[in-house]
């Protein structure tokens, strides 16, 4: 059974890997967040790829704040809805290049399970190329034996970030652009203010991006400049927990070892808690 060492790969390596016996694809594919609208791609898939919904199946839908990771129970039995297991190879990728795919990878590091890689540039990459696709479709799989065990060291809530910006025993990365993070854009969502929480910096996802993939490791790590020599944890923030999974999968990439959580209540939780 085929493992895998590193956090990204190529469409090239995901085409040589199709037949592998224990390689599952997952599609997180879902609506661009800022617009609503869906991918003129969305109604193909990577071929055999299992569609992994992240904003239902895999968030806790009840809770007020979006995309909130789910319960251990949940994610497991969902896994093995799709027929996941224990010794699975997942490579995931989503329509819109690297937006949704880090935060799935992420939730598979918090629950136990490493062997997952993204797909760099996502389907637009895979189109790009002219590899396999087919439609998509509904199906089921023969249940899975994925059994999760929960990493709490890698979520923090609301109270532990409040702290924060008193002690900063942590760095705070937020990953939303310069404007919103400066309070002088406005947030996507309705009727939540714009700004800052208290001693963080400002990465903007975009900025470890281009055209749909990741920059180089060079470029990478000038973003991360003021904080790769930093000992402190780092904890990253977003609009509502998925762009900081984007953040914190770069800092993976140049090799950052600090310990990583994400604050999953992010700017959305913080904005309505601090006023």
């Amino acid at each position: 059974m085929r493992t895998i060492q590193t956090s990204i790969v190529s469409s090239k390596w995901l085409q040589a890997h199709l037949n592998d016996s224990n390689l599952i694809i997952l599609d997180a594919s879902a609506a661009n967040p800022m617009s609503g609208a869906l991918s003129e791609n969305i109604s193909t898939r990577i071929v055999g790829a299992r569609y992994f919904d992240l904003k239902t199946n895999f968030s806790e839908t009840e809770n007020p704040y979006p995309n909130k990771i789910p319960s251990p129970e949940q994610f497991q039995e969902e896994c093995q809805n799709l027929g996941i297991n224990q010794n699975s190879l997942l490579v995931v990728y989503d329509a819109m290049g690297i937006y949704w795919s880090p935060r799935v990878w992420w939730l598979f590091k918090a629950m136990g399970h490493v062997n997952i890689a993204v797909l760099d540039g996502g389907l637009p990459e895979w189109i790009h190329h002219n590899l396999p696709l087919e439609e998509n479709k509904k199906e089921t799989y023969v249940r899975g034996n994925f059994t999760a065990s929960f990493n709490s060291e890698m979520v923090v809530d609301f109270n532990s970030v409040l702290e924060n910006t008193i002690s900063e025993v942590a760095i705070l990365i937020d990953a939303r652009s310069q404007g919103r993070f400066n309070g002088t854009a406005a947030e996507p969502r309705k009727d939540l203010r714009s700004g800052s929480i208290p001693n963080s910096i400002n990465i903007p996802y975009t900025t470890v991006l281009d055209n749909h993939k990741f920059k180089d490791k060079t470029e990478l790590l000038q973003l991360f400049e003021n904080v790769k020599n930093d000992v402190r944890p780092l904890v990253f923030s977003c609009g509502s927990g998925v762009t900081a999974c984007i953040l914190l999968l770069a800092s993976e990439l140049v090799g950052i070892k600090n310990k990583k959580s994400v604050y999953d209540g992010s700017w959305t939780e913080w904005a309505q808690k601090v006023l």
